[in-house]
């Protein structure tokens, strides 16, 4: 009696798995997925996608597949992952707009390897979510408006060191050297030449590491990233340490209150810490990630379109000799003289319109969900990029023009021009990315005008677009006294 008893059982189970597996396979059958095709076994279109950006042209990777298969969404496959890639402004919306909805922030594991503590490289969503909210209540407008005066004394004292002194200068790994100094200044409150070399040099094997072949055998190019990324946190444990240790002592009056001071301060609700020391580490490095390459990059183009458009850099000059002669031969900038240029920011960011300072980010999708009538399965990757918005007709008229003019009045539609992302994703740092533009352009075009080295200079791309030799320039200083 058991055996057929048992029979049965096994019968009934048989037939719930196959109608199981049946209705799988009907609703995966009706689930539309979105066109587009996914290139090789395993890597894809990673090669495809990668080499565009190498040869200085990302947007053709993005523009080919979005005039082959749709305007609003393709799929693909990219690092060994599905990839649904949203366009145009309604797709930048959508993704911007449902964060932690259909979707949360994704990276490829290998950038995590390289960036994080070993211990995190599983972080959780709430790690990720503290981590983004300390930057964020960091970098205010009531704490920013504290640092433009250090911005503009170490602009100052930068182009006085490092490019009066000479004829030609490359401006790529001098504006690098800037925004990195000011960087480990303002969140880290280090100004010792020499100790912001040790985060540098490494820093610099981490960008060659993220462009390159993830293969992490001793000699690679991934390998060194990889220990360069220990080497900073590394040093960073031992700055945060330190810092504690200043917190606790009786004169911690005099505690610099930078970003660090900031995390270490921040308690929950039960009055404990926010974040530990390896999360603040991790922190630190995004931020200097940041103010490395994108912020350079951007610095870099402003300059180059400003020695490419005489009558555009004239206005420019206007504008910031207004602001320079309303000041006396001491006083420094501040957030007034900011608001003041208006045009200045015009030019910045139709510059970041033709050229963005990044190439755009990671979803991945916590649920399945339906986006212009194609599925979108729960564990698949999206990207958005500012090429599908950026150089596209339809929302700039005549787009490869170099034309501040688009920001005047109302300025591009919603979601057009991304640069900085948008909704609650939107960059955290792209108030202090302006405030860092503005206050070197006011700095560098009252002092210089400047001739392109090589007028036709290729570009290429690695963690950001950057010129192929480091967009080395003629320097004229000017005569005037103000």
């Amino acid at each position: 009696m058991d055996f057929f008893s048992n029979l049965l059982h096994l019968v009934l189970l048989c037939i719930s798995t196959s109608l199981i597996f049946l209705i799988y396979k009907q609703k995966s059958t009706r689930a539309k997925f979105p066109p587009g095709k996914k290139g090789w076994p395993v890597i894809g279109e990673t090669l495809e996608f990668v080499m565009a950006g190498k040869r200085g042209t990302p947007e053709m990777f993005i523009n080919d597949r979005m005039s082959k298969c749709s305007q609003e969404l393709f799929k693909t496959s990219l690092f060994c992952e599905n990839m649904a890639v949203f366009c145009g402004a309604s797709g930048n919306k959508f993704l911007f707009s449902n964060e932690n909805k259909y979707v949360i922030s994704w990276l490829p594991p290998f950038f995590l390897k390289v960036l994080l503590p070993e211990s995190l490289e599983n972080f959780s969503p709430e790690d990720s979510i503290k981590i983004r909210r300390a930057v964020v209540e960091f970098l205010m407008p009531e704490t920013l408006q504290y640092f433009i005066p250090i911005m503009d004394s170490m602009a100052k004292k930068h182009l006085e060191t490092d490019w009066s002194p000479y004829k030609q200068v490359k401006v790529l790994p001098l504006s690098m050297k800037y925004t990195f100094a000011l960087a480990c200044r303002l969140f880290m409150s280090i100004t010792d030449p020499n100790h912001v070399t040790t985060f540098a040099d490494p820093f610099a094997l981490i960008v060659d590491g993220l462009t390159s072949v993830p293969i992490n055998i001793p000699g690679t190019i991934f390998n060194r990233a990889i220990k360069a990324g220990k080497v900073i946190h590394q040093e960073l444990l031992e700055v945060i340490q330190q810092r504690k240790k200043d917190l606790l002592s009786e004169n911690n009056a005099t505690v610099a209150r930078d970003f660090i001071t900031h995390t270490l301060l921040a308690l929950d609700e039960n009055g404990r810490s926010v974040m530990n020391d390896l999360l603040i580490s991790s922190n630190i490095v995004g931020l200097l990630l940041a103010g490395h390459d994108t912020t350079s990059s951007a610095i870099t183009f402003v300059l180059k379109n400003l020695a490419d458009f005489p009558h555009v850099y004239n206005e420019v000059l206007k504008e910031q000799m207004e602001i320079a002669r309303s000041k006396g031969p001491n006083d420094l900038l501040n957030w007034d003289d900011i608001k003041k240029m208006k045009y200045s920011w015009n030019v910045a960011r139709e510059a970041m319109r033709l050229i963005p300072p990044s190439s755009g980010t990671f979803r991945e999708a916590i649920t399945d969900f339906t986006y212009a009538g194609f599925t979108i399965p729960k564990g698949w990757k999206a990207y958005w990029t500012p090429h599908s918005t950026h150089k596209n007709p339809k929302y700039f008229p005549n787009p490869e023009k170099f034309d501040p003019s688009r920001f005047e009045s109302n300025g591009p539609a919603p979601y057009t021009f991304v640069p900085f992302g948008g909704g609650p994703r939107i960059c955290p740092g792209r108030e202090y990315a302006r405030l860092e533009i503005l206050v070197f352009m006011h700095n560098v075009v009252t002092r210089f005008k400047w001739e392109k080295a090589i007028s036709d200079e290729k570009i290429t791309c690695k963690l950001s677009p950057i010129p192929v030799d480091g967009f080395p320039i003629y320097l004229k200083p000017h005569n005037h006294k103000h």
